[in-house]
């Protein structure tokens, strides 16, 4: 399996509800180094995975929807505790969005599968793998 992996960052604000998250249950911030990784079992014509400056592109674009907001206020996130985990599956499947409406190119179509890290701090993170 082929993969290439490109990394961008987004900065959030948000609350989580339920005694497990502690003090996060006030409104906080968070800066995430996001990872988002792009796998194919064979290389395509060019022999690339897919195109390093597409999917950086539309890595930022997902993540540009994110940025500098409270998560609390949107409607997409109602009654949502958005952890680190369930971020990673929403950047995720908006990328998989992208790959089917051909935003990462035609050979994108072949793609096997994504991952999506969210790097909270230098010891913490999550992740979440999806197949194409």
């Amino acid at each position: 399996m082929f993969t290439i992996t490109v990394r961008d960052h987004v900065m959030i604000a948000h609350s989580f509800r339920g005694e497990v998250f502690g003090p996060a249950q006030r409104l906080h911030g968070a800066t995430y180094v996001v990872d988002a990784s792009f796998r194919r079992a064979e290389l395509d014509a060019d022999n690339i995975v897919v195109d390093i400056g597409l999917a950086t592109q539309e890595l930022g674009a997902v993540l540009a929807d994110l940025n500098y907001r409270n998560l609390d206020d949107e409607p997409a996130f109602a009654g949502v505790n958005t952890s680190t985990e369930f971020l990673a599956k929403v950047i995720a499947d908006r990328l998989a969005e992208k790959v089917h409406a051909g935003a990462l190119g035609a050979g994108a179509r072949e793609l096997a599968g994504i991952m999506v890290v969210l790097h909270e701090s230098h010891v913490a993170s999550a992740s979440y793998e999806r197949s194409l």
